[in-house]
């Protein structure tokens, strides 16, 4: 039988708790791994597989065996499958794969690792943040303010650590401060945070979604569970985010950088973060670029204090304040990763979608040469046009999407400014030395590059590092 969306949370939940049958892992990465393990623990009988075969998998597969799991590698046994209790998905596998499909033709429940987790730890207060662009640093913010506010409080999900990891832990965090991707909102029907946060909607991941409203109904996920009592925080400067939540049920609190009549804002009169009717620190102690970082500082600081009475207490407002002035930028998100020859690298290779990208552009001061490319995700990169007039002395366009970053781009800058297409199959080193040869004293080189690392790299941290290495070993 096929169950809807609101019941699987339900099935599932009643089948971790009874044991009832084996529940099938599919996909044996870090969040997949944990999965199975936790069930062990918890006494479930799990089949995990994977179609890979690296000397990596092998060894987590042997692990897993050890546990008590029964794992194939380099196949799915889709009969197994089939007659599952649930099966738990990494959401680095696309709905598309035959191990899903297999499930929903039989219909067995199929959810995330994250929901598993959350279903094993029911005491486990969380702020949940979803987004297109700045969920990753909120999420950090989040649970650097909750630590410093004296909570055993860890960052999870999508920021890289699996929930179920810290399930494994014993005791297990009170506290969790985590990161959802769309990917895992559409497999977590079971959602209902403290807190949950929506930090912006743009187009995104249209390689995956076959339309932006798709990836959108993926992000409204978040909601399904809401009540009267739900608190929800979301900007007040996004239309899209508006349009989404509209008659969502819920307390809702708002933050902005423009606007005034909400919960947390920017005063630019006296450069001061407002939160809940009163100041809580100046925005030059906020070490962090642009606009965008100082909404992701209101963000966190708006979830938290509503999270619990107790984080709104003065002294409460005193902590989260030095805990921000402390906070740095996260690694891959403009980090700063050499500074020689009077020319500044900077490593913003999260920037996996074009309004990613447009947020990095708007935030430097200095002539730019831009990194753009890798594997297109499906959107137009001619957006990115204005911003680039304004500041870029070149744009770099390298990888799968090339060809198409030329294409959107070049005739819009014309020779103001030029677009350089580095050959097909050319390596990632001479990307670098392109923009290299572009760049003059005083300017910067920034890999922002508005798509996905998986035509030349394992993921975006892989690239960030290269990108680092090669500004050191090239600066």
């Amino acid at each position: 039988m096929a169950f809807a969306p609101q019941e699987v949370a339900a099935v599932v939940a009643r089948r971790l708790a009874e044991r009832t049958g084996e529940f099938a892992v599919i996909g044996l990465g870090r969040s997949g791994v944990a999965a199975a393990r936790l069930l062990r623990k918890a006494g479930v009988s799990v089949y995990a597989s994977d179609a890979g075969t690296s000397d990596g998998m092998r060894d987590a597969a042997a692990a897993l065996e050890r546990e008590g799991a029964s794992v194939d590698v380099g196949m799915h046994n889709l009969h197994r499958i089939a007659h599952a209790a649930a099966v738990v998905v990494s959401p680095g596998v696309p709905p598309t794969a035959p191990p899903l499909r297999t499930a929903r033709d039989a219909g067995i429940p199929i959810v995330s690792e994250v929901e598993v987790a959350l279903r094993l730890m029911p005491a486990l207060r969380y702020i949940a943040i979803t987004g297109t662009n700045g969920k990753t640093t909120t999420t950090a913010m989040v649970g650097h303010l909750l630590r410093a506010l004296g909570h055993d409080a860890m960052d999870v999900g999508n920021i890289g650590t699996p929930v179920s990891e810290i399930a494994l832990r014993d005791p297990a965090p009170a506290w969790a401060s985590l990161e959802i991707s769309s990917f895992q909102l559409h497999d977590t029907p079971g959602m209902l945070p403290d807190v949950g946060v929506l930090t912006t909607l743009s187009p995104d991941h249209l390689d995956r979604y076959d339309s932006v409203a798709e990836y959108y109904a993926d992000k409204k996920r978040m909601f399904v569970n809401a009540t009267l009592p739900s608190r929800w925080v979301t900007t007040a400067d996004n239309t899209d985010v508006h349009e989404l939540v509209r008659a969502v049920p819920g307390q809702w609190y708002h933050f902005s950088t423009r606007r005034t009549d909400v919960e947390a804002w920017y005063d630019r009169s006296t450069g001061q973060l407002m939160v809940m009717g009163a100041p809580v620190m100046p925005r030059d102690d906020l070490a962090l670029a642009g606009d965008h970082n100082v909404a992701n500082a209101l963000s966190a600081l708006l979830s938290v204090m509503v999270a619990d009475e107790s984080h709104r207490t003065p002294e409460a407002r005193v902590a989260m304040a030095r805990a921000l002035r402390e906070f740095r930028a996260l690694a891959h998100r403009l980090e700063p990763v050499s500074e020689r020859g009077g020319i500044t690298w900077l490593n913003d290779s999260k920037a996996t979608n074009v309004s990613s990208t447009q947020v990095a552009i708007a935030g430097m001061t200095r002539p730019t040469v831009l990194l753009l490319g890798g594997r297109h995700k499906g959107e137009p990169y001619t957006s990115l046009a204005p911003a680039l007039r304004r500041t870029a002395r070149a744009v770099v366009a390298y990888g799968e999407a090339g060809l198409q970053v030329h294409a959107d781009l070049a005739s819009l800058l014309g020779t103001d400014v030029p677009v350089h297409l580095v050959p097909a199959g050319a390596s990632f080193e001479d990307v670098v030395r392109v923009a290299r040869g572009c760049a003059r004293r005083g300017d910067v080189v920034l890999l922002s590059p508005a798509c996905s690392s998986y035509d030349m790299f394992r993921n975006y941290e892989e690239r960030g590092r290269e990108f680092a290495r090669l500004a050191e070993a090239l600066g």
